[in-house]
């Protein structure tokens, strides 16, 4: 059967079972099987028989485990003090540069990023707190929400990152490696963050009124960020000496959070069970999408959709760069509907083989996805972000989208530098691999 008819068959299955409003993840799986049925002429007996080994195998994954226990991390320290005291730990090292506690946004969310892993999480701990804190200090609206919206995004890009190990169960790539590889992007996302918070401020200095010194110093300042840069130091640590693998230091993470939580007399019974909760919601529902893609990906090998797509790419003659800025399009179209972890499980098995075949490095391309997969979350109508920053500062969406669109175009122009020079992805991992 032609190659293009399959592909477009599947298409269209895909796009009717989510135009008719079905989860996700039982999309994905009626793709997989009415694919096989109709476009592979399987019985539906043997599909049953392929997709329940996936299900076994996709579910058993050992990497899976360190998902739920950093989604738990992070709903323990979203229910505790610490992202205050990050934001009073880091007002004192801000306030003498030109956009002054600003900073506090970006600051802020790169190194809640660091004991997080989600966007979401991140945009709402560190936003709950400094929201309200510049809008009482006269700091300009649209300047303190759209930095927020974008530094929010690192939680994606910044290990520990969900997104990342989604991509790596599904592409084999080393987690460990991918965390190696997200760390000097995120600086340059959050350096670039930073240099334009400065150059609005230098231009229009109403937008960032000064503030006063409050006495605090130095010695205390670094007091108050010690919870966070502790649990940074845990976790990270743990994982790039070698002492541990995601999973384990997942757990690691997990266990320092709750003595950090006990020393602080912040845990309590009622906390815990409200991070259980949070924790086991969101984790099920990452889970169930990532053993709904392995079936997808399995039905697509069955009907030799991604190599005859590879092939055919590679027949066309695309230039590299070609197919990256097509990725990129593509990926930025699926971000206006879809969420990050649903446009990963969807796409790859189609995608990846392609990039591969271009010649990519699919480490670096992980890196790449899931820059992309950020500016799915502060782009209107789906951007889960922007859905948080609503809620915490009672704006319309309209007026959240548009405070973040410069974040929206530097954040593109990150994916264009690492496009440019992939070496500030992968020379850590290959630096602390010794590769």
């Amino acid at each position: 059967m032609d190659i293009l008819f399959i592909g477009l068959g599947v298409l269209a299955i895909l796009l009717v079972v989510l135009a008719l409003g079905s989860w996700i993840f039982a999309g994905l799986v009626i793709v997989a099987v009415l694919s096989l049925w109709g476009l592979g002429d399987f019985g539906f007996d043997r599909i049953g028989l392929i997709l329940s080994k996936i299900l076994f195998r996709a579910a058993n994954s050992w990497e899976l485990s360190a998902i739920p226990l950093f989604i738990l991390m992070g709903e323990l320290i979203f229910r505790s003090d610490i992202a205050e005291r990050l934001f009073k730990g880091l007002t004192p090292l801000t306030r003498r540069l030109p956009g002054g506690i600003l900073h506090t946004n970006v600051l802020g969310c790169t190194l809640f990023a660091a004991v997080s892993g989600s966007s979401a999480a991140t945009t709402a701990t560190i936003g709950k707190i400094t929201t309200r804190e510049l809008a009482e200090r006269g700091y300009h609206r649209g300047l303190s929400i759209g930095s927020l919206a974008g530094a929010g995004s690192l939680g994606l890009l910044i290990p520990p990152s969900i997104v990342m190990i989604v991509y790596g169960v599904q592409a084999e790539v080393s987690i460990s490696k991918l965390f190696m590889a997200g760390v000097i992007p995120g600086l340059v996302v959050a350096v670039l963050y930073i240099g334009y918070v400065m150059l609005r401020c230098l231009l229009n200095p109403t937008l960032a009124p000064r503030q006063t010194a409050d006495g605090t110093t130095l010695l205390q300042a670094l007091r108050l960020l010690a919870p966070v840069l502790g649990l940074v130091f845990v976790v990270l640590g743990a994982i790039y000496t070698g002492i541990a693998t995601p999973s384990e230091a997942a757990a690691i993470g997990c266990g320092a959070t709750l003595v950090l939580l006990a020393m602080e007399r912040q845990l309590n019974l009622v906390l815990l069970l409200d991070a259980l909760r949070g924790a086991l919601i969101t984790s099920v529902m990452v889970c169930s999408l990532l053993v709904a893609a392995a079936m997808l990906s399995t039905a697509m090998g069955y009907l030799h959709l991604p190599r005859e797509l590879a092939s055919w790419i590679a027949q066309q003659g695309f230039s590299p760069i070609a197919l990256l800025l097509a990725m990129a399009l593509f990926y930025i179209l699926l971000g206006l509907f879809l969420d990050g972890i649903s446009i990963t499980v969807m796409s790859l098995p189609i995608t990846l083989p392609i990039i591969i075949q271009a010649g990519y490095d699919p480490l670096w391309f992980g890196v790449f996805l899931v820059i992309m997969v950020e500016l799915g979350q502060i782009t209107p109508p789906v951007g889960f972000n922007l859905f948080v920053l609503q809620g915490l500062t009672g704006e319309s969406i309209s007026r959240v989208a548009i405070a973040a669109a410069p974040f929206f175009a530097l954040m593109c122009l990150a994916a264009l530098i690492i496009s440019v020079w992939p070496q500030l992805a992968l020379w850590l991992p290959q630096f602390l691999s010794g590769g």
